[in-house]
Formats: C-alpha cells, sequence, structure tokens
C-alpha cells in the first residue's frame, strides 16, 4: 500500500476523528497486526498537539483462550488496576482511539453462555464510571486490516494480496483518495449536517418502514430529541468524528415504543461470530420473536443481556448507494457494514441526543434506552421506503427506494 495514503489516514483519524487537540492526553487500542500503522497514528496525535499516548495491545486468540480456561468466577472480576483506570477515565476524558482488526471468527467456539455471564458481571461493575463519561470524551474507531480478516472478506485471494486489498477497501470508504483527507471530511460532514438539519425540521415523532424483503415497522421517537450526524461534540473538547467511515445520520427513539418486523440485509458479527439471514419481530416495544439461519441461539441470548437489550436505542439512516455499499463488498465488521445502508441498534441509547448532563434515570425517564449492550444491525435495502409523521400527523417521505428523499 502506497506510504502516503498510510500517513494520510493516519492523520485524519487523528486530526478529524479523535480531532486530537494540544494538551490532550490520548489513548489508543489496537490489535497486533498493524504495528508500523499504529506508530503513524500515534506521531500524528502528537504532530496534532497530544501530551501523552498510550497504546494497549490486544490479541483475540488470548481472549480465546482465557474464556476457555478461567473459571466463570475469574472471568466475572474486575482487577483493581483496571477499575482505577475506569474510574481516572471518567474524570481525565481522555481522547480514545479504536482500531479495530478483529477476525469476524475470531471467538466461534467459545462458551457464549459463560461470556454473556461474565460480561454481564463485569459491566455491572464499571457501569457508574462509563455513565459518567459516556458523551463527555472525544473517541473514533476505524479499521485497519488484519490477516484472518482480510481472508473472510477475499477469501479466493493470497493471504498478502487479501490484506492490500483490504487496504484499499478501507482506504476508499474512508475517503482517503490522495487527496487531502480532512478536506474531503469536511465536505462530507457538512452534507451529513445538512440532512441532520432537515430532518430535526421536520417535528418527527414516528417512521414507518416497509420494504419487499419482509420488514415492516413503525416505531415511535422521542420530541425534542435532537438527530446526530458524523460530526459530534464532547463538551468543552470541541467536535470530533467518532466512526471512519460514517454515511448515517441518526437518533435515540423511544424505549419500549415500537411494533413490527424487521428483517436483517446484511449478516451481524456479534462476539466473534456471525448471525446470518435473520429478522427480529417487536411487540409492545420488545423482541418477541427471532429468527437466524445461522447462530439463532446467540441471537437469542443476545437479546437477553438486560432489560435493554430487547429494546432499540437507535435508529441510523444511510442511503442504499453508501460508497460501501457500491464497493460491493461485505466488510463482516459492523464499522463498515452499518454505514452500508440503514440500520437499527438493539440497547443503549444516546442521552447526548437530549442533554449530555442527564444520570441513567434521568435519561430513561425521557425515554433513552439503557443497556449494557449497543448492537446495530443492518435494514437498508435497495426498495426500503421510510415515511415519516410529524407532531401533526403530517407524513413526510424520508427515504424511498433506499435513497434519500428530502
Amino acid at each position: 500500500m502506497e506510504e502516503k495514503l498510510l500517513h494520510d489516514y493516519a492523520r485524519l483519524i487523528a486530526a478529524m476523528g479523535g480531532s486530537v487537540k494540544k494538551g490532550d492526553e490520548v489513548w489508543i487500542e489496537a490489535g497486533l497486526d498493524q504495528p508500523d500503522f499504529v506508530y503513524m497514528v500515534v506521531e500524528e496525535c502528537y504532530k496534532c498537539g497530544a501530551k501523552k499516548v498510550e497504546v494497549r495491545f490486544s490479541y483475540e486468540p488470548l481472549a480465546k483462550l482465557h474464556y476457555k480456561y478461567m473459571t466463570l468466577g475469574n472471568l466475572s472480576k474486575v482487577s483493581s488496576y483496571n477499575l482505577a483506570r475506569t474510574k481516572y477515565m471518567a474524570k481525565k476524558l481522555p481522547t480514545r482511539i479504536y482500531l479495530s482488526s478483529e477476525d469476524p471468527d475470531g471467538l466461534k467456539g467459545i462458551n457464549q453462555r459463560k461470556l454473556a455471564i461474565s460480561s454481564a458481571r463485569t459491566y455491572q461493575k464499571i457501569k457508574p464510571f462509563r455513565n459518567m463519561a459516556d458523551g463527555k470524551y472525544k473517541w473514533c474507531i476505524a479499521g485497519v486490516p488484519g490477516k484472518a480478516w482480510a481472508n473472510k472478506v477475499f477469501p479466493k485471494l493470497e493471504e498478502k494480496e487479501a490484506e492490500e486489498k483490504l487496504w484499499e477497501a478501507i482506504l476508499l470508504t474512508s475517503r482517503v483518495d490522495g487527496n487531502d483527507p480532512v478536506k474531503n471530511w469536511e465536505k462530507h460532514n457538512e452534507f451529513l449536517v445538512q440532512q441532520r438539519n432537515k430532518l430535526m425540521s421536520l417535528d418527527l415523532r414516528k417512521l414507518f418502514y416497509k420494504a419487499s424483503n419482509g420488514t415492516d415497522f413503525i416505531v415511535e421517537l422521542i420530541p425534542g430529541a435532537a438527530w446526530g450526524a458524523g460530526i459530534e461534540e464532547a463538551p468543552n473538547k470541541g467536535t470530533f468524528n467518532p466512526n471512519i467511515p460514517t454515511e448515517e445520520v441518526f437518533t435515540s427513539p423511544i424505549a419500549g415504543k415500537c411494533e413490527g418486523t424487521l428483517v436483517a440485509s446484511k449478516p451481524l458479527s456479534y462476539n466473534g461470530q456471525l448471525i446470518e439471514d435473520f429478522s427480529i419481530t417487536f411487540k409492545d416495544g420488545k423482541v418477541s420473536e427471532v429468527h437466524a439461519r445461522k447462530n439463532q441461539k446467540l441471537l437469542e441470548q443476545m437479546v437477553k443481556m438486560d432489560e435493554g437489550a430487547s429494546m432499540l436505542g437507535e435508529v441510523a439512516l444511510v442511503p442504499y448507494t453508501s460508497p460501501i455499499n457500491q464497493s460491493g463488498i461485505l466488510f463482516y465488521n459492523t464499522l463498515y457494514d452499518e454505514n452500508a445502508a440503514c440500520h437499527v441498534a438493539l440497547g443503549m441509547g444516546f442521552k447526548e441526543l437530549i442533554d449530555v448532563n442527564l444520570t441513567t434515570e434521568q435519561a430513561k425517564e425521557k425515554g433513552i434506552n439503557d443497556s449494557m449492550i449497543h448492537v446495530d444491525f443492518m435494514v437498508g435495502t435497495k426498495d426500503l421506503d421510510i415515511v415519516g409523521e410529524d407532531a401533526k400527523g403530517n407524513k413526510h417521505q424520508i427515504f424511498k427506494d433506499g435513497e434519500w428523499a428530502i
């Protein structure tokens, strides 16, 4: 891969993604797949003025060993070090950058019940500190090729060629094209904000989804809740782009206020396994029925992780002709696949779309869902229609045949 493009991508992640500024402390999490690129990102963070950059490397096969051999009791513990680190994060609010390269099948074969129970137990211990930090710090997640991920996406290619092809796809969908990537993103952000403002002006209270694959769904929206776009703002820290790439304009609906069926248009990678050819039906605002050709039990487990896991926390609008969808590539990675087409998320909603200073209970009273999970799944199709209804009962065509209609 051309080194200039890699440096451009690293600069984009630091300057626009995390929006690193003078004096920022930056935490980077990455796998072992691309150490040279991690080096570039660290250097770009320092060039942006970071006072300190800390990198934590992870290795998914080791995580699989832990889930295989550790007892449930030990997996459920939060070490004093990790608890102190979480408290520090909630207090100091460092900028966080996540470089994703996970194998879509990386945790295949582990005891999913053991993973689910231990995750739920540890989440309860760190939840108070996560709630303190939510919406108040800058963060960005971006992809880098891992060998297993590249081989999954391009199974007919040799390892090095597959990795190169995945780099090309990541850079293309991230608008890293040899021109100034920051300027590319400034222009892209302008469009997303424009669409967000149009939606805000309509004062929508409901969305109606229909598609020929069986999607037939109604969801109610929170009066006065904002719509988010690709660019977000952390209090006293400025704007940032949390996802590179991103094509979405999104909001949090009223938890427990939706009816009907959503048919997934792409596979879902969850806990290191793929859930394929699935649909989810809601009754009285909660998941009442799920069907999946592959990993049905995993899907059933996901929607029972806690009370909020069976309710929606996000609805997001993405045109079917997004660069990711036009690439024709199934990435087996939610960051990319969710930005190929419209999606929704089960679990945690975004209190910052109402008021970032709300407590969890106050946010729940306003209608924001609370959960330990936030799992996006894709529902956008070429013929998806979305109609909005405003506070006065007027109808507005929001999407027509999978594309923006406003």
